[in-house]
Protein backbone atom coordinates (compact mmCIF):
# COMPACT_ATOMS: atom_id res chain seq x y z
CA UNK A 1 0.00 0.00 0.00
CA UNK A 2 1.56 3.38 -0.66
CA UNK A 3 2.76 5.58 2.55
CA UNK A 4 1.11 8.55 0.83
CA UNK A 5 -2.49 7.24 1.50
CA UNK A 6 -1.86 5.28 4.61
CA UNK A 7 -3.49 8.20 6.89
CA UNK A 8 -6.84 7.50 5.31
CA UNK A 9 -7.22 3.79 5.11
CA UNK A 10 -9.28 3.67 7.95
CA UNK A 11 -11.54 6.30 7.61
CA UNK A 12 -15.13 6.09 7.65
CA UNK A 13 -16.28 4.29 4.28
CA UNK A 14 -17.05 6.08 1.27
CA UNK A 15 -19.42 5.45 -1.56
CA UNK A 16 -18.35 6.19 -5.01
CA UNK A 17 -19.38 5.76 -8.79
CA UNK A 18 -16.72 4.87 -11.89
CA UNK A 19 -17.45 6.18 -15.07
CA UNK A 20 -15.23 3.99 -17.67
CA UNK A 21 -14.49 5.41 -21.19
CA UNK A 22 -13.15 3.11 -24.02
CA UNK A 23 -10.58 2.82 -26.05
CA UNK A 24 -9.54 -0.85 -27.12
CA UNK A 25 -6.30 -2.16 -25.76
CA UNK A 26 -5.81 1.27 -23.90
CA UNK A 27 -8.76 0.15 -21.62
CA UNK A 28 -5.81 -1.60 -19.47
CA UNK A 29 -5.06 1.78 -18.05
CA UNK A 30 -8.47 1.57 -16.76
CA UNK A 31 -7.68 -1.73 -15.30
CA UNK A 32 -4.10 -0.07 -13.30
CA UNK A 33 -6.66 2.31 -12.38
CA UNK A 34 -9.45 -0.08 -10.77
CA UNK A 35 -6.70 -2.60 -8.99
CA UNK A 36 -5.13 0.29 -7.64
CA UNK A 37 -8.76 1.39 -6.22
CA UNK A 38 -9.67 -1.99 -5.35
CA UNK A 39 -6.46 -1.57 -2.75
CA UNK A 40 -8.38 0.90 -0.55
CA UNK A 41 -11.11 -0.55 1.79
CA UNK A 42 -12.64 2.61 2.86
CA UNK A 43 -13.67 3.05 -1.05
CA UNK A 44 -16.84 1.29 -1.86
CA UNK A 45 -17.90 1.35 -5.18
CA UNK A 46 -21.68 1.54 -5.19
CA UNK A 47 -22.22 1.81 -9.39
CA UNK A 48 -20.74 1.75 -12.91
CA UNK A 49 -20.95 3.12 -16.10
CA UNK A 50 -18.99 1.83 -18.54
CA UNK A 51 -18.99 2.05 -22.73
CA UNK A 52 -16.54 -0.54 -25.12
CA UNK A 53 -13.34 -1.14 -23.43
CA UNK A 54 -14.74 -0.08 -19.84
CA UNK A 55 -18.02 -2.09 -20.21
CA UNK A 56 -15.75 -4.84 -20.48
CA UNK A 57 -13.65 -3.84 -16.99
CA UNK A 58 -17.32 -3.01 -15.33
CA UNK A 59 -18.68 -6.10 -15.88
CA UNK A 60 -15.59 -8.16 -15.00
CA UNK A 61 -15.19 -6.38 -12.03
CA UNK A 62 -18.74 -6.79 -10.98
CA UNK A 63 -18.62 -10.42 -11.94
CA UNK A 64 -15.61 -10.52 -9.83
CA UNK A 65 -16.95 -8.62 -6.70
CA UNK A 66 -19.89 -10.84 -6.59
CA UNK A 67 -17.49 -13.91 -6.13
CA UNK A 68 -15.29 -12.66 -3.38
CA UNK A 69 -15.55 -8.74 -2.91
CA UNK A 70 -12.46 -6.92 -3.71
CA UNK A 71 -9.98 -9.43 -4.01
CA UNK A 72 -12.39 -11.11 -6.60
CA UNK A 73 -12.57 -8.33 -8.13
CA UNK A 74 -8.76 -8.11 -8.69
CA UNK A 75 -8.46 -11.41 -9.74
CA UNK A 76 -10.95 -11.42 -12.15
CA UNK A 77 -9.83 -8.26 -13.98
CA UNK A 78 -5.99 -10.05 -13.91
CA UNK A 79 -7.54 -13.01 -15.52
CA UNK A 80 -9.51 -10.86 -18.23
CA UNK A 81 -6.67 -9.33 -19.38
CA UNK A 82 -4.35 -12.02 -19.90
CA UNK A 83 -6.90 -14.02 -21.92
CA UNK A 84 -6.58 -10.76 -24.01
CA UNK A 85 -3.24 -10.88 -24.37
CA UNK A 86 -2.77 -14.58 -25.22
CA UNK A 87 -5.74 -14.12 -27.57
CA UNK A 88 -3.62 -11.29 -29.24
CA UNK A 89 -0.53 -13.19 -30.18
CA UNK A 90 -2.62 -14.99 -32.49
CA UNK A 91 -3.76 -12.48 -34.29
CA UNK A 92 -2.46 -11.25 -37.76
CA UNK A 93 -2.20 -7.92 -36.40
CA UNK A 94 0.97 -7.38 -34.39
CA UNK A 95 3.65 -4.53 -34.86
CA UNK A 96 6.44 -4.89 -37.49
CA UNK A 97 10.31 -5.53 -36.56
CA UNK A 98 10.63 -1.80 -37.59
CA UNK A 99 8.08 -0.46 -34.68
CA UNK A 100 9.96 -3.13 -32.25
CA UNK A 101 13.29 -1.89 -33.14
CA UNK A 102 12.59 2.28 -32.45
CA UNK A 103 10.13 0.64 -29.01
CA UNK A 104 6.79 1.95 -30.84
CA UNK A 105 3.33 0.28 -29.69
CA UNK A 106 1.76 1.54 -32.74
CA UNK A 107 0.80 -1.09 -35.55
CA UNK A 108 1.15 1.27 -38.02
CA UNK A 109 4.28 -0.07 -39.67
CA UNK A 110 2.41 -3.56 -39.45
CA UNK A 111 2.03 -4.91 -43.22
CA UNK A 112 -0.74 -6.71 -41.92
CA UNK A 113 -2.54 -3.47 -40.15
CA UNK A 114 -2.05 -1.66 -43.18
CA UNK A 115 -3.91 -3.97 -44.95
CA UNK A 116 -6.49 -4.16 -42.50
CA UNK A 117 -6.63 -0.79 -42.48
CA UNK A 118 -7.43 -0.48 -46.30
CA UNK A 119 -10.02 -3.33 -46.67
CA UNK A 120 -12.28 -1.70 -44.11
CA UNK A 121 -12.16 1.52 -45.93
CA UNK A 122 -13.53 -1.01 -49.23
CA UNK A 123 -15.59 -3.51 -47.85
CA UNK A 124 -17.59 -4.00 -44.59
CA UNK A 125 -17.43 -6.29 -41.99
CA UNK A 126 -20.52 -8.43 -43.69
CA UNK A 127 -18.06 -8.95 -46.44
CA UNK A 128 -15.02 -9.55 -44.53
CA UNK A 129 -16.62 -11.55 -42.09
CA UNK A 130 -19.86 -12.49 -42.97
CA UNK A 131 -20.23 -15.38 -40.52
CA UNK A 132 -20.35 -12.34 -37.14
CA UNK A 133 -17.06 -13.60 -35.57
CA UNK A 134 -15.46 -12.14 -32.94
CA UNK A 135 -12.64 -13.38 -30.65
CA UNK A 136 -14.06 -11.68 -27.60
CA UNK A 137 -16.69 -13.77 -27.58
CA UNK A 138 -14.53 -17.00 -26.05
CA UNK A 139 -13.05 -14.66 -23.79
CA UNK A 140 -15.87 -13.66 -22.10
CA UNK A 141 -16.92 -16.54 -21.76
CA UNK A 142 -14.53 -17.84 -19.52
CA UNK A 143 -14.00 -14.09 -17.74
CA UNK A 144 -18.22 -13.73 -16.46
CA UNK A 145 -20.82 -15.55 -15.01
CA UNK A 146 -23.87 -13.24 -16.24
CA UNK A 147 -26.32 -15.01 -13.85
CA UNK A 148 -23.90 -14.16 -10.83
CA UNK A 149 -23.47 -10.51 -12.61
CA UNK A 150 -27.11 -9.95 -12.53
CA UNK A 151 -26.71 -10.68 -8.81
CA UNK A 152 -23.89 -8.27 -8.23
CA UNK A 153 -24.35 -5.69 -5.42
CA UNK A 154 -22.83 -3.08 -8.00
CA UNK A 155 -25.02 -1.60 -9.92
CA UNK A 156 -23.76 -1.52 -13.70
CA UNK A 157 -25.24 0.68 -16.74
CA UNK A 158 -23.62 -0.36 -19.87
CA UNK A 159 -23.99 1.83 -22.99
CA UNK A 160 -24.43 0.63 -26.34
CA UNK A 161 -26.10 3.04 -29.69
CA UNK A 162 -29.19 2.31 -31.39
CA UNK A 163 -28.04 1.85 -35.26
CA UNK A 164 -31.69 2.59 -36.20
CA UNK A 165 -32.07 5.57 -33.92
CA UNK A 166 -28.88 6.80 -33.19
CA UNK A 167 -29.43 7.32 -29.30
CA UNK A 168 -27.70 4.98 -26.83
CA UNK A 169 -29.28 2.66 -24.82
CA UNK A 170 -27.94 1.36 -21.05
CA UNK A 171 -28.49 -1.70 -19.99
CA UNK A 172 -28.17 -2.72 -16.52
CA UNK A 173 -27.35 -6.07 -14.80
CA UNK A 174 -30.15 -8.04 -15.10
CA UNK A 175 -30.32 -7.59 -19.08
CA UNK A 176 -26.16 -7.65 -19.35
CA UNK A 177 -25.34 -10.83 -21.34
CA UNK A 178 -22.05 -11.39 -23.76
CA UNK A 179 -24.07 -10.07 -26.42
CA UNK A 180 -24.90 -7.02 -24.69
CA UNK A 181 -20.91 -6.10 -23.81
CA UNK A 182 -19.63 -6.94 -27.70
CA UNK A 183 -22.31 -4.51 -28.78
CA UNK A 184 -20.93 -1.77 -26.47
CA UNK A 185 -17.73 -2.55 -28.10
CA UNK A 186 -18.46 -2.36 -32.04
CA UNK A 187 -17.21 -0.32 -34.17
CA UNK A 188 -18.80 -0.40 -37.17
CA UNK A 189 -15.94 -0.62 -39.43
CA UNK A 190 -14.43 -3.87 -37.86
CA UNK A 191 -17.74 -6.07 -36.52
CA UNK A 192 -21.38 -6.22 -37.86
CA UNK A 193 -24.00 -4.47 -35.86
CA UNK A 194 -25.31 -6.65 -32.60
CA UNK A 195 -29.00 -7.42 -32.78
CA UNK A 196 -30.41 -7.79 -29.30
CA UNK A 197 -34.28 -7.96 -29.02
CA UNK A 198 -34.50 -6.95 -32.47
CA UNK A 199 -32.59 -3.71 -32.20
CA UNK A 200 -29.07 -3.52 -33.89
CA UNK A 201 -26.41 -2.01 -32.12
CA UNK A 202 -22.93 -0.24 -32.48
CA UNK A 203 -20.38 1.03 -29.83
CA UNK A 204 -21.52 2.52 -27.30
CA UNK A 205 -18.87 5.73 -27.47
CA UNK A 206 -20.98 7.45 -29.94
CA UNK A 207 -23.73 7.77 -27.35
CA UNK A 208 -22.09 8.08 -24.45
CA UNK A 209 -18.47 7.36 -23.71
CA UNK A 210 -19.55 6.87 -20.97
CA UNK A 211 -22.75 7.82 -19.89
CA UNK A 212 -23.20 9.83 -16.94
CA UNK A 213 -26.51 10.45 -15.93
CA UNK A 214 -27.88 6.75 -14.68
CA UNK A 215 -25.16 7.15 -12.33
CA UNK A 216 -26.53 10.58 -10.59
CA UNK A 217 -30.09 9.13 -10.64
CA UNK A 218 -30.08 5.24 -9.49
CA UNK A 219 -26.64 5.47 -7.13
CA UNK A 220 -26.90 6.30 -4.00
CA UNK A 221 -23.09 8.09 -4.27
CA UNK A 222 -22.21 11.49 -4.65
CA UNK A 223 -18.98 10.80 -5.77
CA UNK A 224 -18.15 10.30 -9.55
CA UNK A 225 -14.79 8.88 -10.91
CA UNK A 226 -14.36 9.30 -14.57
CA UNK A 227 -11.57 7.26 -15.52
CA UNK A 228 -10.24 8.72 -19.22
CA UNK A 229 -8.51 7.50 -21.57
CA UNK A 230 -9.17 9.31 -24.93
CA UNK A 231 -7.32 12.60 -25.02
CA UNK A 232 -9.54 15.43 -25.09
CA UNK A 233 -6.58 17.87 -26.55
CA UNK A 234 -3.46 17.35 -28.57
CA UNK A 235 -1.26 20.26 -29.02
CA UNK A 236 -0.43 19.25 -32.42
CA UNK A 237 -2.08 19.62 -35.80
CA UNK A 238 -2.78 16.00 -37.07
CA UNK A 239 -1.13 15.86 -40.87
CA UNK A 240 -0.93 12.21 -41.80
CA UNK A 241 -4.46 10.55 -43.11
CA UNK A 242 -3.81 8.08 -40.27
CA UNK A 243 -3.25 11.21 -37.56
CA UNK A 244 -6.76 12.92 -38.85
CA UNK A 245 -8.38 10.01 -38.68
CA UNK A 246 -7.18 9.32 -35.20
CA UNK A 247 -8.60 12.52 -34.14
CA UNK A 248 -11.60 12.74 -35.55
CA UNK A 249 -12.60 9.46 -33.84
CA UNK A 250 -11.04 11.21 -30.40
CA UNK A 251 -13.25 14.02 -31.14
CA UNK A 252 -16.04 12.05 -31.69
CA UNK A 253 -15.89 9.62 -29.06
CA UNK A 254 -15.36 12.52 -26.76
CA UNK A 255 -18.11 14.81 -27.50
CA UNK A 256 -21.18 12.51 -26.04
CA UNK A 257 -19.28 12.82 -23.08
CA UNK A 258 -18.39 16.51 -22.86
CA UNK A 259 -22.01 17.69 -23.96
CA UNK A 260 -23.55 15.65 -20.69
CA UNK A 261 -20.95 17.30 -18.76
CA UNK A 262 -21.76 20.34 -19.64
CA UNK A 263 -25.51 19.69 -19.36
CA UNK A 264 -24.53 18.34 -15.64
CA UNK A 265 -22.54 21.81 -14.87
CA UNK A 266 -25.51 23.91 -15.89
CA UNK A 267 -27.96 21.71 -13.90
CA UNK A 268 -25.88 21.67 -10.90
CA UNK A 269 -25.80 25.62 -11.15
CA UNK A 270 -29.65 25.97 -11.11
CA UNK A 271 -30.64 22.75 -9.10
CA UNK A 272 -31.53 23.26 -5.28
CA UNK A 273 -29.60 21.23 -2.82
CA UNK A 274 -31.97 19.40 -0.57
CA UNK A 275 -35.15 19.58 -2.96
CA UNK A 276 -36.42 16.91 -5.10
CA UNK A 277 -34.66 14.96 -7.52
CA UNK A 278 -32.66 18.46 -8.12
CA UNK A 279 -30.94 18.07 -5.27
CA UNK A 280 -29.01 14.69 -7.03
CA UNK A 281 -27.44 17.22 -9.41
CA UNK A 282 -26.39 20.08 -7.34
CA UNK A 283 -24.73 17.65 -4.71
CA UNK A 284 -22.73 15.33 -7.28
CA UNK A 285 -19.23 15.61 -6.75
CA UNK A 286 -16.71 15.21 -10.00
CA UNK A 287 -13.19 13.70 -9.96
CA UNK A 288 -10.75 12.56 -12.92
CA UNK A 289 -8.55 9.96 -13.26
CA UNK A 290 -6.55 10.37 -16.45
CA UNK A 291 -2.73 10.11 -17.53
CA UNK A 292 -0.90 12.43 -20.79
CA UNK A 293 1.09 9.05 -21.78
CA UNK A 294 -1.84 7.34 -23.68
CA UNK A 295 -1.30 10.80 -26.27
CA UNK A 296 1.99 9.58 -27.06
CA UNK A 297 0.11 6.47 -28.88
CA UNK A 298 -1.57 6.37 -32.20
CA UNK A 299 -5.07 4.70 -32.93
CA UNK A 300 -3.93 1.79 -33.81
CA UNK A 301 -2.27 1.01 -30.80
CA UNK A 302 -5.60 0.33 -29.67
CA UNK A 303 -5.42 -2.77 -31.54
CA UNK A 304 -1.98 -3.57 -29.87
CA UNK A 305 -2.82 -6.47 -26.94
CA UNK A 306 0.64 -7.69 -26.34
CA UNK A 307 0.88 -8.36 -22.83
CA UNK A 308 4.22 -6.14 -22.39
CA UNK A 309 2.36 -3.42 -23.80
CA UNK A 310 -0.80 -4.29 -21.76
CA UNK A 311 1.30 -4.54 -18.77
CA UNK A 312 2.75 -1.51 -18.78
CA UNK A 313 -0.69 0.17 -19.51
CA UNK A 314 -1.52 -1.13 -16.24
CA UNK A 315 1.19 0.08 -14.92
CA UNK A 316 0.37 3.84 -15.85
CA UNK A 317 -2.96 3.06 -14.75
CA UNK A 318 -1.72 2.25 -10.68
CA UNK A 319 0.99 5.22 -10.72
CA UNK A 320 -2.12 7.59 -11.86
CA UNK A 321 -4.68 6.45 -9.96
CA UNK A 322 -2.04 6.60 -7.30
CA UNK A 323 -1.37 10.05 -7.52
CA UNK A 324 -4.78 10.75 -7.72
CA UNK A 325 -5.46 9.12 -4.18
CA UNK A 326 -1.83 11.02 -2.69
CA UNK A 327 -3.51 14.85 -4.28
CA UNK A 328 -7.16 14.21 -3.38
CA UNK A 329 -7.57 11.24 -0.90
CA UNK A 330 -9.24 13.40 1.58
CA UNK A 331 -11.40 15.08 -1.31
CA UNK A 332 -13.31 12.39 -1.70
CA UNK A 333 -16.80 12.27 -0.19
CA UNK A 334 -16.32 16.27 0.04
CA UNK A 335 -15.44 18.11 -2.26
CA UNK A 336 -15.14 17.70 -6.33
CA UNK A 337 -11.69 17.29 -7.48
CA UNK A 338 -12.62 18.11 -11.46
CA UNK A 339 -14.10 21.87 -12.26
CA UNK A 340 -17.08 20.77 -14.79
CA UNK A 341 -18.16 25.16 -14.18
CA UNK A 342 -15.17 25.70 -16.90
CA UNK A 343 -17.01 23.70 -19.82
CA UNK A 344 -19.80 26.31 -19.27
CA UNK A 345 -16.96 28.64 -20.70
CA UNK A 346 -16.76 27.07 -23.80
CA UNK A 347 -20.24 26.74 -24.94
Amino acid sequence: MSPETTNVTTRAPVLIDLALQGGGSHGAFTWGVLDRLLEEPWLRIEAISGTSAGAMNAAVLADGWAQDGAAGARAALDAYWRLVARGAAFSPLQRSPFDKLRGRWSLDSSPAYFAFDLMTRVFSPYDLNPLGLNPLRAILAKSIDFDRLARSSIKLFITATSVRTGRGRIFRNAEISADVLLASACLPTMFQAVEIDGEHYWDGGFAGNPTITPLIRESDSHDTILVQINPRERKDIPRTANDVLNRLNEISFNSALMKELRMIALLRQVANPGHGEGSRWAEMRTHRIWTDKLADFGASSKLNAEWEFIAMLKEEGRHSADRFLALHAEDLGKQSTADLDVLLQEC
